[in-house]
């Protein structure tokens, strides 16, 4: 087979990344085949493969909306210059063969930050600059004739970019992102005692592990809320520049006691492997990694309608799915989970369900894409 040049663009690569973290999982899987792998980069931190040709891009920026047009115009100068055999960027660039879309679809999101807006932010949120720029390029890269794909990972986002570009439903694949079942495995009971006990946790309470950064996006405030009427603590893994306005709120509450803000963690497995379950009420995301890595954990999840990771969830079986802003719902939802993870039925049927979800299965997946491109 002849020797492909694949080029993959990220604007930035940061550990704590969900993109990020497809992007380097796809290439370590992709690695095994006959390809010649690259980077379209402005910024990549982390390790990084001695086979995979990193080109970074990093023009002048003096704003956030000059920080993204300068990063596309560079981007595909490169990619034309350089005459990839395909290019799969993860941003929203005009001219790319396949895109992924990992970030879904913009205006949705806005729809869905909206709600929790006042009347005259929302009317600013649309008009915004940047979050036209975004909308424009969105519409202008899915109207591209160069563009031979798209791949999602979820049927949610697939379906809105149908609705909202006419896109073809067969020109867009989905394929869900991977995990290492064999890297984030549950922990046993003496585990998990050392590591509740090392993190200072009850060893008897009911632990909820919130992972995200970006807290008002994955939902942080209604997951705190949530937690009235329960003794449940919460682990919240992730950053945010307004974290201290969220340690205020839990103040506030009364909850200091029960919420415990760890931070960015560059091995989250021993988080996942103390809690009881992933609490996760998203406002908007396609398929955030945590749902598949906590389920891997044999950790039940709740989360919500406009999350693709809730694709994954059978209510009552292995999690619940509610609507983000449903408080009250969350509520009930904490009650109804197993006390405790470790043995529980939910907690073995949200293992068993992502059993499938490989590295070599989206290899598989990706490479069957670009031979059919190609050829």
């Amino acid at each position: 087979m002849k020797e492909w040049r694949l080029a993959m663009v990220r604007q930035r690569y940061r550990s704590d990344g969900g993109g990020e973290v497809f992007v380097s999982r796809a290439l370590e899987a992709l690695a095994q085949h006959n390809l010649d792998l690259n980077v379209i980069t402005r910024e990549w931190q982390g390790s990084c493969n001695s086979n995979w040709h990193i080109h970074i891009c990093n023009p002048l920026k003096v704003s956030r909306l000059s920080r993204e047009r300068g990063f596309a115009e560079a981007a595909r100068s490169l990619w034309q210059k350089k005459l990839f055999d395909l290019v799969q960027s993860h941003e929203r660039i005009p001219g790319c063969d396949i895109y992924r879309a990992g970030d879904g679809v913009h205006r949705r999101w806005l729809l869905q930050r909206a709600r929790i807006m006042s009347e005259w932010r929302r009317k600013w949120l649309f008009s915004n600059k940047y979050h036209r720029y975004v909308m424009c390029s969105e519409r202008a890269m899915y109207a591209a004739p160069e563009l031979k794909a798209v791949i999602c990972n979820a049927e949610m986002t697939k379906q809105e970019i149908i609705d909202d570009f006419d896109v073809a439903a067969d020109k867009i694949t989905v394929i869900y992102n991977a995990i290492n079942n064999k890297e984030f495995i549950p922990a046993d009971a003496e585990m998990r005692q050392v590591l509740r006990a090392q993190y200072r946790i009850p060893q008897q309470a009911h632990c909820l592990i919130f992972v995200g950064s970006g807290f008002k996006r994955k939902g942080l405030t209604c997951a705190i809320r949530a937690l009235a009427n329960t003794d449940s603590h919460l682990l919240v893994v992730g950053q945010d520049k307004a974290e201290k306005q969220y340690l205020a709120f839990v103040r506030s509450l009364g909850y200091s006691q029960r919420v415990h803000f760890m931070g960015v963690q560059k091995h989250i497995l021993p988080f996942y492997q103390m809690a009881d379950a992933l609490l996760l009420p998203t406002l908007y995301d396609s398929f955030p990694n945590a749902v598949l890595e906590a389920m891997s954990c044999g950790l039940p999840v709740i989360t919500t309608t406009t999350c693709g990771g809730s694709e994954f969830i059978t209510p009552g079986q292995n999690g619940f799915i509610t609507d983000a802003l449903d408080i009250a719902g969350i509520t009930e939802m904490i009650h109804a989970l197993p006390r405790q993870a470790l043995g529980s039925s939910m907690g073995a049927a949200a293992r068993a369900r992502i059993m499938s979800a490989t590295p070599a299965y989206l290899s598989t997946q990706l490479i069957a894409l670009y031979q059919r491109l190609l050829d």
